[in-house]
This record gives structure tokens, sequence and C-alpha cells, in this order.
């Protein structure tokens, strides 16, 4: 079954409910982070929990692109509202197969930084379900735990394709 997520844009962000943010420092230049982004092969190497992505879109990838993203406990549909290649990544959420969230929108922004370097501002903002609020400061913590552990993961990843 689907759960359809109010179409929100990037604007969003300002008033989320919900705000997970998380900064690292990443042993690459951020045309290279970009690129592990777009490579939908990736994703379950660095990212606890997804299984499989599957770009739905034809090429070329950009603002509009769709996917389905394949986690341990849910599906996740995903509409792209920016693609910067070295700048910036971001979609809303569509959907899901577990009503987690009535909008959301995940943001990863690149910063270049000398030695090739990148600094790595990741940001999920959501709109939670009545089921996620009600669930409260345990709902919080698994969240802030996985969005933290993603960026460490991205970190990892980074560091051991050197």
């Amino acid at each position: 079954m689907r759960f359809n997520c109010r179409p929100v844009g990037l604007d969003f962000i300002e008033g989320a409910a919900y705000r997970f943010e998380n900064v690292v420092e990443l042993e690459a230049s951020p045309e290279a982070v970009f690129d592990i982004f777009a490579d939908g092969e990736s994703w379950p190497r660095w990212f606890d929990g997804i299984k499989r992505v599957v770009w739905t879109s034809p090429e070329p990838k950009g603002v509009g692109t769709t996917r389905t993203v394949t986690l341990t406990t849910m599906t996740v549909y995903e509409h792209f509202l920016a693609w910067e290649r070295g700048r910036r990544f971001a979609f809303r959420f569509e959907g899901s197969s577990v009503p987690l969230c009535r909008a959301g929108v995940e943001d990863y922004r690149l910063e270049g930084l000398a030695g090739g370097r990148t600094r790595f501002h990741y940001g999920v903002y959501l709109e939670p379900s009545i089921v996620v609020r009600l669930a409260g400061p345990i709902a919080r913590a698994q969240f802030t735990g996985m969005f933290r552990r993603a960026a460490e993961g991205l970190k990892t990843y980074v560091a051991a394709s050197r």
C-alpha cells in the first residue's frame, strides 16, 4: 500500500516541524561526492538501511527526476527538487509504504574546502504523521540516529574509496 505525501518545495525546509541536520567533512571533491549520490548502486554501501535505489524516470537526471528507494522497513517514492552537480541534491517524498510523514524533504548540500575536500550538510525535514507524533521522543531518537549514521557512513565510504 502507498501512503501519499503532500507535495512541497524547498521552501518547506524553513518551517518543517521535524528537523534533522548533520554536517561532516569528506576527503573528496564536491563533484566526486555528488557522483556518489547520483549512483543508485552506491547508496546501500553507505546508508544503513537502504537495500536498493531504482531511478524511475529517463535520463538525464535532474530536477523532476523520480526514484524509488527500498529500505529495510519500507519503500519511499521521491521527486527531485534540486540537482546541481557539486552543490546540491534535494528531493521531496511523494509517498511511502508506511505512513511516517505527511510531507518531507531531504537536502544534501556540498561546500568545497581547501585540499579538494567537502563539507557535507545533510538535512531531513518532515511534517510527521500522527503515528510519528504520538511516538514523540522515541521516533525523534530513531530518526536522529539513522540520519547521523548515514552521514558518518558516507564519510567512511568516501575514505575507503580513496
